[in-house]
């Protein structure tokens, strides 16, 4: 009977005792994982969470003494008397153990208990977790050991807070917040002892003594046996107790949202920011060196995340793109506003309805997805609009923005003139004759005109006087990447200097880096990295941080800009992407017609911006910008990039854009864009 007694200070703790010292001092201020919460802008708002285990760490003035009581009398009622181990427990234990020749009777102290919780949760690998769960001699002494010395570093209200924090009551809920709510639909602070002793009874066999199954006979006696100990222990009286024993188990069942499917469904758009919020998270180095560890810290990690959405500019982009009515097409509609200066994402929205069932949905419209392969409408959960893995969609002439702005940042002006003629030869790019879309665009142009009008043999010529690389590398500096092994071969050092036609927009784009791209121009040619969030708090209240690689602590959620062509350069390209929205340049000329003009009219106020559409109009652009915003919206269809949306739909992302930038605007003072200099006009 002397020997496990003997054991925590004798030879078994002689040989690990360095081990166990330093795990202990590490358990003293570790903390179980904690459910991260995802909020509105409001800061208020929840609109989902992110768990393995529903958590939240509640301080022990928070839980109702019922629940403090009632936990000691089900799992340790000498907790108060003892310093870790209970001594009469264990040799209670291991006498009936003996007995048996097997494990018949635990001798677990809740500080023992709970060092076995803090073991396991604060594993690294599943050999950690073997170990502080395995039924061994020795880890049963180690466990004891580290209870004793765990009591000499805290008082018995941190141990019992921690224990409560951690246990699992079943249902995925792990400490008490989680356990009330659940089982309950209320905080730890309004238990009752009825409640509290119910909760209490379920630490030791969540499964056994679940009060939700059909039959809550098991549940019922173990909250009597619960219920019996408190009286014993004069937490109740003995009236209390008997009458409390004749209460039905009332629960009021709660199943707490998870992960992005469970935004609520009046905010059902919102559930593609969070889904592009989970793709940067598991991006971002400062929750861990990769991306398993990095969702791993979004469900354990506790945070507080805030959204960057505005609620006026999200429903706005709903209402234009028609979120609500016009689901069922093959052809995606979406729109990506972004905010100059910050990056920040204000709004996200396509056709589709954000889901993760496709029962309904039809087949694919792409003859090579094979059979019983279904469509991406109307129910869908893929980034159609940018942030995760797909690769875009050709964004047509929007493209011609690169080498524009790479020339005037590299010295030309927007004076440039070239006789482009309705088809050009391309010497430099072996022969290539690209033509423009009309006759009407051939002749003497200028970088408004040739903006404004889409000339694609101007846009070819500049871009072999400023090199194609060169443009191709601009891109790149504004947010652009390349996801095909095509685009990927065109843009590598070797081969892109003879790429040709990427100001034609052969290449793919998503509307999230397009509207960031134009966000850098409208903000003088300050690039910011794009951004899902306004704020992001560690479970503690304080800013999650980062440090960059100069030795920098910087808050993540804090914008990441940087300067990637010179204000006047921006300016300028500015001055000419007011052309093809009809609006009127500060200090040039359109040359009289334009392929969006209907834009300024709409949209009420300065704006620029650039159309976009494919071979056989596969795909349609347009990406508009104000001083404010910056907006990206295509058409296309995601399943089978052939299937055309034909000219007839190509004014679709031109109404999205202008009508999202006008709602989103309403009741806001106009702002005029800075012009260029006078050097850089020409």
């Amino acid at each position: 009977m002397a020997y496990p007694l003997v054991a925590v200070t004798g030879i078994g703790a002689k040989a690990t005792a360095h081990a166990v010292e330093s795990k202990t001092r590490l358990l003293a201020t570790a903390l179980p994982a904690e459910t991260s919460y995802v909020y509105a802008p409001d800061g208020k708002t929840v609109l989902t969470m992110f768990y393995e285990e529903y958590r939240q760490y509640t301080k022990l003035a928070d839980i109702s003494p019922n629940m403090q009581q009632a936990i000691v009398a089900a799992e340790d009622n000498r907790f108060y008397q003892h310093h870790g181990v209970d001594p009469k427990g264990v040799a209670r234990a291991f006498v009936a153990n003996a007995r048996s020749s097997g494990v018949s009777q635990g001798a677990s102290t809740l500080t023992m208990q709970y060092v076995r919780m803090a073991l396991r949760d604060s594993a690294s690998t599943p050999m950690e977790v073997q170990e502080a769960t395995a039924q061994t001699p020795i880890r049963k002494i180690k466990e004891m050991r580290m209870a004793v010395d765990l009591e000499e570093e805290l008082s018995k209200e941190d141990i019992l807070e921690r224990y409560l924090n951690s246990a699992y009551f079943g249902h995925r809920a792990y400490g008490i917040y989680a356990a009330s709510e659940i089982f309950f639909s209320k905080t730890p602070k309004e238990l009752t002892p009825v409640e509290a002793a119910t909760l209490a009874g379920l630490v030791k066999s969540p499964s056994q003594y679940d009060p939700a199954s059909s039959d809550q006979k098991g549940a019922t006696e173990r909250r009597n046996y619960v219920l019996n100990n408190m009286a014993q222990l004069g937490y109740l009286s003995p009236d209390s107790a008997e009458a409390a024993k004749t209460e039905p188990i009332r629960l009021r069942l709660t199943y707490p949202p998870n992960d992005c499917a469970s935004v609520p469904q009046e905010w059902n758009s919102w559930g593609f920011l969070c889904d592009y919020l989970k793709n940067w998270w598991s991006a971002q180095p400062a929750f861990g060196e990769n991306r398993l560890q990095r969702i791993d810290k979004l469900r354990r990690g506790g945070y507080r995340i805030v959204l960057s959405m505005d609620p006026k500019i999200q429903a706005a982009a709903e209402k234009n793109v028609g979120t609500k009515g016009n689901t069922g097409s093959p052809f995606a509609n979406g729109i990506v506003v972004s905010e100059p200066g910050t990056g920040r994402v204000k709004a996200m929205a396509v056709n589709r309805t954000y889901s993760l069932n496709l029962d309904e949905n039809p087949l694919s419209s792409n003859p090579e997805a094979g059979p019983n392969v279904k469509a991406n409408y109307p129910n869908t959960v893929a980034p159609l609009m940018g942030g995760g893995d797909l690769p875009g969609y050709q964004a047509g002439s929007t493209f011609k923005m690169f080498p524009m702005l790479a020339a005037l940042d590299a010295g030309m002006t927007l004076n440039t003139t070239f006789n482009a003629p309705h088809s050009y030869r391309s010497e430099i790019y072996d022969g290539w004759q690209p033509s423009n879309a009309s006759g009407a665009m051939s002749g003497t142009q200028t970088m408004w005109s040739g903006f404004g009008k889409s000339v694609n043999t101007y846009f070819v010529w500049l871009e072999e006087q400023v090199g194609a690389e060169r443009a191709v590398r601009l891109a790149e500096q504004l947010g652009l990447r390349w996801r095909t092994d095509v685009d990927r071969d065109h843009a590598s050092p070797a081969k892109a200097n003879k790429w040709g036609a990427f100001t034609l927009g052969v290449s793919d784009a998503t509307p999230l880096e397009m509207a960031n791209a134009y966000a850098a121009i409208a903000a003088d040619g300050r690039y910011c990295e794009a951004i899902p969030v306004n704020a992001i708090y560690n479970r503690d209240g304080t800013p999650a941080t980062f440090t960059t690689a100069g030795g920098i602590e910087r808050e993540v959620a804090k914008p990441r800009c940087r300067q990637v062509v010179s204000a006047d350069a921006a300016r300028a390209a500015t001055d000419a992407a007011r052309c093809p929205t009809g609006d009127t340049p500060a200090k040039g000329g359109c040359g009289g017609w334009s392929t969006a003009d209907s834009v300024r009219g709409t949209v009420g106020r300065p704006v620029a911006g650039k159309t976009g559409t494919t071979d056989s109009t596969r795909s349609a652009w347009f990406v508009g910008y104000t001083p404010e915003l910056a907006a990206a919206s295509f058409i296309s269809d995601p399943d089978n990039p052939f299937n055309a949306v034909g000219d007839g739909q190509s004014q679709i992302p031109i109404a999205a854009v202008s009508n999202t930038l006008r709602d989103a605007l309403k009741g806001k003072p106009a702002r005029d864009f800075v012009p260029p200099s006078d050097r850089i006009v020409g």
